[in-house]
Order: structure tokens, then C-alpha cells, then sequence
């Protein structure tokens, strides 16, 4: 069931310039940067509301699409400061250009496959780039590359047994990990250990032990979940610690409704989008690391049979997300990006477009409920709210590595 956006867009109508910050007369650094935002967003949806007619909602997937495949092959100086992140470049751009439906050449992708292999170290994991040290984060980065590629020679780069090992060299005795080998500890090391080990079948009785009680530990008093016990809550690390404890089914050692009430405040009044955390901008990354915690949190209200659950859409403010998405985030020559006036990258790239497909699909099978803004043509291909890999892409690398043993490695 698909409904595409016919009445009047939500920038466009009368209450929504009532929804600008109001405050006490008394500028802080916060309100008025808020403001200068509002300035900046409202001017466009102000020139939308003057000339509707002339400003169709088209997301701009051919610009977008060159954007991304340029990237994918070629990259020029001013990426050198991210060359510890080159699994993330690989990952942010496959998923992107998978969730446009825009096919990538054999030949680009095996090329990618053969990088990915020199970005993994011999004692398992994979690092930023080749000869750098492993660290979770572009493990978790090239795992979801490989399986987005999907074939038998993405498969294969991946080293179950070694990663299994470099797993449980960076699990701590209350259950964290490391990001690296004496590295720092956050949620984000327990989600990425949990996303790849899923993912390829290598999850063991012992490597999770604690995990999920010291996630639990996590969540602020706010709602949300901090980067570890007794940070402030955000909106990165709350998704890592709610779709971990996904993973690991054990969810109900969080409070979901302080959580849901943390993340649905979240979503900004009048620009449409998302911020990470109170009091602070919006951004459009957290269009997905925000709305993304919905579809997880209403799953684990619906198996709880809350009746106050709607049957069609998610708990935010779907046709808002696409607007500010829409017409603040597209860069004009391809890309996305944060919000007006900042530049596109990869990163804005990848997150603003997997939020744009969580605030387009409700549910999937028969219960699927598509929200449409702007032309049908805008429809992006669903993602995985737990792993950001597409759903059928998941299922072929859940399927694939499903059939292969747990490798046996000696925890010392």
C-alpha cells in the first residue's frame, strides 16, 4: 500500500511558522545558532510555500548516483584526513547506491572485495586502510560492504575464524569491548562485535557474556543511551545499544517507553529533521541513527501487544523527515548533506538516504505501508533497521554463512 504526498506538505502550511524556537529573551551560543538554522531551513521552506509549482520534491538520483560511483573509484586529495576510514568510504557508498537501486559493475565490486582483503589483519578484524591496525569500526564497516556486494568472492574475504579471535581479544571481563586492542570502550564496540558476528554466524555462548546487562547499564536517566554508564544520552550511541540488545534478544533489560519518549522529542519542531542529542542542532545524519531506533522500538512494543501501536506508520513524523531531507539535505551537483550551508560528504550521503527509506517503509510482506513524498519516483529500496544493509542482502549473508560451522578458537 503505497500513499504519496498529495495534501499540503507540512512546511508549507500556516501553524508550522509557529514552531520556531521561542525563548526567554536571553541569547545563549545554543539558541542562537538554533535560530540562524531556522533562518537558514525556513527561507527554504518559505520559497517552497511562495512557489510550490516550481519546486517539485525530487530526490536527484542520477546526481546523486554519479556522486557516489565517481567516489567509489576515485577520490581526490582532500580525503586524505579519512584514510584511516576507507572501509566506511567503501561501505557508505555500496549501501548507498544499493538503496538507489543503481547496480554496481563486477568489475568495481570485485575491486572492492580485493581492498577490503588487504584491509583485514592476519590476527583477524580489519583496519582503516592496508597495514593499519584492526579496529572495530571498519570491521563492522567491511562486513557490511561485503555482504551488501553479496557474492561468493565477497563472502570469501571474510576470515570467520580470525575474527572470531579478534573478538574475543578485545571483550573486557563486565562484558564491553575495546575498539581495538587497548583501545577505548563504548557501546559502539559492543554493537559492531554483535553486527559482524551475526552476521556471519561466529556468535559463541562466552563472547557475549555481560554484554547485554552492561548496554542496560547505559541508558541515561534521560532515556536515551550514552557511549557507556553515566554519559549523557545520543543519538549514535542509543542506536548501537538498542539494535545490539536486538541482536543478542534482550531487549527488555532496557525502560522502552523513557526511550521512546527520549527519541520522539528528538525530532525538531520546525525543520523536520532530526538532532542527536537535547539541545542541540539538527543534523542529517541522525535522520537515520534517530529514526532508525523507531522500527526497533515499535517491534519490541508490538511483541509486548501494546494496543496503542498504529498498524501503518512509525512513531515520528515520517512526511516531515523527507522534507527537510528533501529540499535542505540534496547538495545540487549530488550528495547529501547535514543541513544548509554545510558540504556534502559520504558519510551525510549514506545516513541521510537510510533515513529517507526508514520514513518511506512501514513494516514489509503484507502489513508493508509505503510513505511517499514528492514523486513516486523518490521511493528508495528498504533498509535493515538493525544491520543498515538491505534486507535481502542481509537474508543472503545470513543464509550463506548460516551453513558453515562455528569456527573453534582457544579463549584465554
Amino acid at each position: 500500500m503505497a500513499e504519496s504526498g498529495e495534501e499540503a506538505l507540512w512546511c508549507t502550511r500556516e501553524e508550522h511558522t509557529a514552531e520556531r524556537l521561542k525563548d526567554d529573551c536571553t541569547p545563549t551560543e545554543t539558541s542562537v545558532e538554533q535560530k540562524k538554522v531556522e533562518t537558514a531551513v525556513g527561507s527554504i521552506y518559505a520559497t517552497v510555500r511562495d512557489h510550490l509549482s516550481d519546486f517539485p520534491l525530487v530526490l536527484q538520483r542520477e546526481l546523486h548516483s554519479h556522486y557516489l560511483r565517481k567516489g567509489l573509484q576515485h577520490l581526490s586529495e582532500s580525503y586524505e584526513c579519512l584514510d584511516a576510514s576507507r572501509p566506511w568510504l567503501c561501505y557508505w557508498i555500496v549501501h548507498s547506491l544499493t538503496l538507489l537501486d543503481e547496480p554496481i559493475p563486477e568489475s568495481v565490486a570485485s575491486s572492492v572485495c580485493q581492498f577490503l582483503a588487504r584491509c583485514q589483519g592476519p590476527n583477524g578484524g580489519f583496519a582503516g586502510g592496508p597495514s593499519q591496525q584492526p579496529h572495530l569500526a571498519p570491521t563492522y564497516a567491511a562486513v557490511n560492504a561485503l555482504c551488501t556486494i553479496g557474492t561468493e568472492e565477497a563472502y570469501n574475504v571474510i576470515n570467520r575464524e580470525t575474527l572470531l579471535q579478534f573478538l574475543y581479544a578485545l571483550k573486557q571481563p563486565d562484558g564491553s569491548f575495546n575498539m581495538h586492542v587497548g583501545g577505548e570502550v563504548d557501546v559502539r564496540s559492543a554493537y559492531c562485535a554483535a553486527s559482524v558476528a551475526s552476521l556471519t554466524n561466529i556468535i559463541t555462548p562466552k563472547l557475549f557474556d555481560g554484554t547485554a546487562e552492561w548496554i542496560a547499564r547505559c541508558q541515561f536517566w534521560e532515556g536515551g543511551i550514552g557511549g557507556v554508564p553515566g554519559m549523557e544520552a545520543h543519538g549514535g550511541y542509543t542506536f548501537c545499544g538498542l539494535a545490539a540488545l536486538v541482536i543478542l534478544k534482550r531487549v527488555h533489560l532496557l525502560d522502552m517507553k523513557s526511550l521512546l519518549r527520549w527519541v520522539a522529542f528528538r525530532q525538531m519542531r520546525f525543520e523536520g529533521g532530526f538532532q542527536g542529542r537535547c539541545n542541540k542542532l539538527v543534523d542529517g545524519c541522525y535522520s537515520f541513527w534517530q529514526a532508525g531506533l523507531m522500527p526497533l522500538i515499535h517491534r519490541t512494543l508490538h511483541a509486548e501487544g501494546d494496543p496503542a501501536l498504529s498498524l501503518t506508520n512509525w512513531m515520528f513524523d515520517q512526511k516531515a523527515l523527507q522534507e527537510y531531507i528533501l529540499l535542505c539535505c540534496q547538495c545540487p551537483s549530488g550528495g547529501l548533506l547535514d543541513k544548509p550551508g554545510k558540504s556534502r560528504d559520504f558519510y551525510h550521503t549514506c545516513y541521510c538516504l537510510s533515513g529517507l527509506s526508514i520514513a518511506q517503509h512501514f513494516g514489509s510482506g503484507e502489513i508493508l505501508h509505503e510513505t511517499i513524498v514528492g514523486v513516486p519516483e523518490n521511493t528508495l529500496k528498504p533498509t535493515h533497521p538493525v544491520y543498515n544493509i538491505v534486507p535481502d542482502k542481509v537474508a543472503g549473508a545470513v543464509l550463506h554463512f548460516m551453513q558453515k560451522e562455528i569456527p573453534e578458537v582457544k579463549v584465554e
